[in-house]
């Protein structure tokens, strides 16, 4: 009989806050997939990634989290779909001896997002995007998909974005939905959060954190008291995981 087991991963770095790992574990042991593994790769640096390549022949497929989505293309064969458009890969498919890039994190957003405006009865119109990393790319394609004006956010200044300073009232009260692409306020670093003016904030706004680890962060609590709808990361991770782990069965 052909061996079926398949060896899976993560590279990033940090790894301590991932949710990955044991979101695959558990998929596998419910679904009754003997054999199979999944394991954190932590790279100080992305040289490291074709050594990884080269010591592990036995993968069949990683995801790729904070800050590699953008410098791990030029170790990859491909892009395909999204990952093309926007230049940003969380997933990558072993393919006929190629590495593959894809972006699952688009398929996760839009659908988390779809649940949040329904939840709460708002369409927004105009988005501030917090953080202007691979993350912020996918959360863009999706707010261009749905027609969404939206500014991303940065604590530098820069050409097409804005500075947290530069969000003043008038522009707050334009906009409907806020999402933190940045890696503020996760754990352990739990007690930070984007420096927004959160006074400024009220229960017209939808606050959506793709960070999940804690459940709720300073960024969503903060906005919970100002009568904000609240939405975190964990329900995208799932469903960016789904995706990804068919895309590999396609190998």
């Amino acid at each position: 009989m052909p061996n079926l087991k398949k060896r899976y991963g993560l590279i990033g770095y940090p790894l301590g806050h991932s949710f990955s790992k044991n979101y695959f574990a558990e998929k596998f042991a419910k679904e009754n997939i003997s054999g199979n593994t999944y394991e954190n790769f932590p790279l100080e640096n992305i040289d490291a990634f074709p050594a990884l390549i080269k010591n592990n022949p036995n993968l069949s497929g990683l995801n790729v989290t904070i800050p590699y989505k953008e410098k791990v293309i030029p170790f990859l064969d491909e892009l395909k779909g999204a990952a093309k458009t926007i230049a940003a890969v969380n997933t990558i498919q072993f393919k006929a001896g190629k590495l593959i890039g894809h972006n699952t994190d688009v398929i996760g957003f839009e659908s988390a997002l779809a649940d949040f405006f329904s939840k709460s009865g708002i369409s927004p119109k105009h988005a501030l995007i917090l953080g202007t990393g691979g993350a912020a790319k996918a959360i863009a394609y999706v707010l261009d998909k749905k027609e969404i004006k939206y500014d991303y956010v940065s604590r530098k200044k820069g050409a097409n974005k804005l500075t947290y300073e530069a969000l003043d009232r008038p522009k707050i009260e334009e906009i409907q939905l806020i999402v933190n692409t940045t890696p503020l306020g996760t754990f352990p670093d739990i007690h930070r959060c984007p420096p927004l003016s959160y006074n400024q904030l009220s229960a017209k706004h939808l606050l959506f954190d793709l960070v999940y680890n804690p459940e709720k962060t300073v960024f969503l609590k903060m906005g919970e008291s100002q009568k904000c709808a609240i939405q975190n990361g964990f329900r995208m991770l799932e469903l960016q995981a789904e995706a990804s782990y068919k895309i590999w069965q396609q190998s």
